[in-house]
This record gives C-alpha cells, sequence and structure tokens, in this order.
C-alpha cells in the first residue's frame, strides 16, 4: 500500500514447539508482525490439532487391525507411521507401545514426530480441495503385510474420517498485519525436516485477490528455497517472478566464527569470511532462473561500514542489497525493498526451472542437491538408506520429487560448518516414502523430526496473569 501496489502475504503458521521451545512464535515482531499475534503463535484456529488427530487416528487404526485379528497381515515389524503431537520432546523419538497385556493389543517399538513434520501437514500445504485430499491420505503408506506389499490408510478404511477431521482446516486462514496488509497464514511444515512452505490453497488464493503475492519458505535457498522450488511449485504450478534473500549483518557474523555474545560489535573481518555463506545462497536461487535481491533485515547495532560492505560485495556479484528497516518502522521501513523489488520483476522477467528432472533416479535427485545447492562433493548412504531407497524406486515411487531433511544451522549436514563449506561428504542415514505428500524424504546427518527442549526453554518465560495479560509470549 505505501507505494501504491495490491498485495497479499502468505505464510505458515506457527507450531507450539518452537514458540515453548528455543525459537519463540511466527508472528513477526516490532511494528513488522500479522494479529493477533497470541492467538496466532497458540491455538489459532485449531489447524495443527486437527492434523495431529488425523494423524494419531491412522496410527490408532493400526493397532486395533492387528488387535482385532490382522485381516490385512500387517508385520508390526514393519510398520512406518508414527504418532505425532505439536511439542518438542525427545523422550518420545522412539517408545514402547501395546505394554499391558492381552487387552492392550501387540507391543512393538513405536515413536513420535512433531505434527509439523506429520505426512499430513504435506498433505493439508499440497491438495487443491477435499476430493484431492482424501485421495492424498488414502495413498499414504504406513506398513508392509508379511508379504512385504505396501499398506495404505485406504486399505484401512480411515482416509474418509482423516479427511471430515481436516474439513475446516484445509480452509486457509486470514489474518492481517498491524497496518492492514491482508496475510492468509496456512499450513506450518518446517524446513528442515519438512517441505517449509504454506499451503497451496492459500497462495493460489492471493493469487486471485492481489497483484502482487509475498510468501516465504524457512530458512536459507538450501532448504526452504529449494523445497518450494522443486515441490510447491512443481505440483502448483507456480512460477516465482523474483526471491528476495534476506540476510542480517549478525547472522553473517556467526558464519565469520563471531561469538553470540560479540555479534553486536563491528567486525569487518568476521563480514569478510561469513559473507561467503549469503553469496551461495545467491548463486543457489541463480540455479534456479530467478531474479533475485538480498534484503538486509536492519539490527540497532549495524554499522554504516558493514551495511556498505555487505550492499558493496552484493554489487560485485550483480545482485542489488536494501536495507530493510521493519521491525523498528513498519512498512515505511520496507518501502525501498518494496519499490526495488517491483523495479526487479518489471525489468527482469523470470527464467523459472527446476533443478532436476523427476525421471531421474532418487539417489541421483539427492547427489544434484548436494552438489548444486549445499556445495557438497559425495553423498554417502547407510546399508539401511540404500535398501530403502530400493524398495521405493521398485514400488514405482521412484520420479518423486526428494524432500531433504537437513540442519539449518550450515549448508551441510554438519551444523558447526559454517560459512560456505565445501568438498564435504554429505550421510543419507535413512529415507522415508511420503505417498500421499508426493516425495521421498532423505534423513540426512544427525536431524530429529522429533525435536527436544533446550536447557531453558521459552516456557519457562510464558505467562498470564489474572487479568488475561500474556507476557513472556514473542
Amino acid at each position: 500500500e505505501k507505494i501504491g501496489k495490491k498485495a497479499i502475504i502468505a505464510l505458515r503458521e506457527p507450531s507450539l514447539g518452537p514458540v515453548m521451545g528455543i525459537k519463540g512464535g511466527a508472528a513477526g515482531g516490532g511494528y513488522s508482525q500479522v494479529v493477533p499475534m497470541e492467538d496466532i503463535n497458540l491455538h489459532f484456529t485449531g489447524d495443527m490439532h486437527a492434523i495431529t488427530a488425523a494423524n494419531n487416528l491412522l496410527a490408532a487404526a493400526i493397532d486395533n487391525h492387528i488387535h482385532q485379528g490382522n485381516e490385512l497381515g500387517i508385520d508390526a515389524r514393519r510398520i512406518t507411521w508414527k504418532r505425532c503431537m505439536d511439542m518438542n520432546d525427545r523422550a518420545l523419538r522412539q517408545i514402547v507401545v501395546g505394554l499391558g497385556g492381552k487387552v492392550n493389543g501387540f507391543p512393538r517399538e513405536d515413536g513420535f514426530n512433531i505434527t509439523v513434520a506429520s505426512e499430513i501437514m504435506a498433505i493439508l500445504c499440497l491438495s487443491q480441495d477435499i476430493t484431492d485430499l482424501k485421495e492424498r491420505l488414502g495413498k499414504i503408506v504406513v506398513a508392509y503385510n508379511y508379504n512385504g506389499d505396501p499398506v495404505t490408510a485406504r486399505d484401512l478404511g480411515v482416509q474418509g474420517a482423516m479427511a471430515l477431521l481436516l474439513k475446516d482446516a484445509i480452509k486457509p486462514n486470514l489474518v492481517q498485519t498491524l497496518e492492514n496488509t491482508p496475510c492468509l497464514m496456512h499450513g506450518g511444515p518446517f524446513a528442515n525436516i519438512a517441505h517449509g512452505c504454506n499451503s497451496l490453497k492459500a497462495t493460489r488464493l492471493a493469487l486471485k485477490l492481489a497483484d502482487y503475492v509475498v510468501t516465504e519458505a524457512g530458512f536459507g535457498a538450501d532448504l526452504g528455497a529449494e523445497k518450494f522450488f522443486d515441490i510447491k511449485c512443481r505440483y502448483g504450478n507456480l512460477k516465482p517472478d523474483a526471491a528476495v534473500i534476506v540476510a542480517t549483518v549478525r547472522a553473517l557474523k556467526h558464519n565469520g566464527g563471531v561469538k553470540k555474545e560479540d555479534l553486536a560489535k563491528e567486525d569487518i573481518g568476521a563480514l569478510e569470511r561469513g559473507i561467503a555463506n549469503l553469496q551461495k545462497h545467491i548463486e543457489n536461487i541463480g540455479k534456479f532462473g530467478v531474479p533475485a535481491i538480498v534484503a538486509i533485515n536492519h539490527f540497532p547495532t549495524d554499522t554504516d561500514k558493514e551495511l556498505a560492505f555487505i550492499k558493496g560485495k552484493c554489487a560485485l556479484w550483480g545482485v542489488e542489497a536494501v536495507v530493510a528497516d521493519v521491525f523498528a518502522e513498519g512498512g515505511k521501513g520496507g518501502v525501498e525493498l518494496a519499490e526495488k523489488v517491483c523495479s526487479l520483476i518489471s525489468g527482469q522477467p523470470s527464467s523459472f526451472r527446476y533443478l532436476y528432472g523427476l525421471n531421474l533416479p532418487i539417489r541421483e535427485k539427492i547427489e544434484i542437491i548436494n552438489r548444486e545447492i549445499y556445495g557438497g562433493r559425495d553423498v554417502i548412504f547407510t546399508d539401511k538408506a540404500l535398501k530403502e531407497l530400493k524398495l521405493i524406486e521398485s514400488m514405482g515411487y521412484g520420479n518423486l520429487p526428494v524432500c531433504m531433511a537437513k540442519t539449518q544451522y550450515s549448508l551441510s549436514d554438519n551444523p558447526t560448518l559454517l560459512g560456505r563449506p565445501e568438498g564435504f561428504t554429505l550421510t543419507v542415514r535413512e529415507v522415508r516414502l511420503s505417498a500421499g505428500a508426493g516425495f521421498v524424504v532423505a534423513i540426512t546427518g544427525d536431524i530429529m523430526t522429533m525435536p527436544g527442549l533446550p536447557k531453558v526453554p521459552g516456557a519457562t518465560k510464558i505467562d498470564i496473569d489474572a487479568d488475561g495479560r500474556i507476557t513472556g509470549l514473542f
């Protein structure tokens, strides 16, 4: 609105895991946020709970089917479907269920994912409508029988009930910014352990209602952006016109080796070392043929010399960098960025393309992502991962895109390798089939699909008083 353009935002919903854990909420901050912040960061419209219920209905149906005679011949040792909850809890990663005798079913190993890593979350975000949703839910492979054949949610007959539980959750949620810009907030898969994009329904609705749609993909161009381009855009037939790479002086100094407590101090040397990380992200966007601009998210501790250094480096790489001070100034602090983005779109047409073709073997797709996007040289697959790859391709799912599960702290799968590591070896320890969502998940390094709480959880700082005033939630 500040520059006379009709725009809508399309964002993901927050998960209670980070809210109560280490990251905090996902409604923005300062004068750049969507409201009502408290409701959005807590239960919002109940979408997360509906997804959790649908996920756990399927889990309960599996164990009940075995308990009631196991007509499908489900091999309890090969059940792949996990329960979920929208909270960080490391104690639930590997558990045993069915203890306590015959009345409680058959004992077996199980585990929990966080809700945002559930395949049902991905299905909700990639479905066209309720019919497509139900069809995708039915395709979920939950286990294998004693003959080695896949067992699906449709075989268990619960896809209709699962769709019913999601009948309201499939509808995008409309909120607004502090300056009354409409925001469609829907779906919330993490970008490190899931595909990291809001729903196709919300994005498409926004495209019908506005001239410019601003959406986001979690973390960097190695995670959210790659999955946005190769998974969401592929299934939604979307062709992005431009990409805004958000950087901060603090993050670049961190990538240059500066400790957290020293990030407020001017350090051009650290910027020089760390800015290679930004250069890689810029190059990554270029691999998809999308014009890019860098937004420097301003902090009060940033110095003019540091900002000038980043702008100068970006200019050498053929990309413009603009300071955005929307936290302190709201829309006014983003006017220059908005104008530059509009100019970029009108002056430099997008030549959007995917990184890899679907006809390639899954292993080769993973190797391309590692080489082109992460900057690695080799990929090592554990014996377990190789067996899973062979099974998935033998079942006819080799033509699916790949959703990489990788640490967000490094371009590699090692969170301690900062800056721009090169020539490293990526380790794929597990490969999971998400037949309903329509992709294959490659689990790398030590990444977990059920996070744990930090030493001092955010929950210890959150409170509500007798008058209903909430504190500590951000």
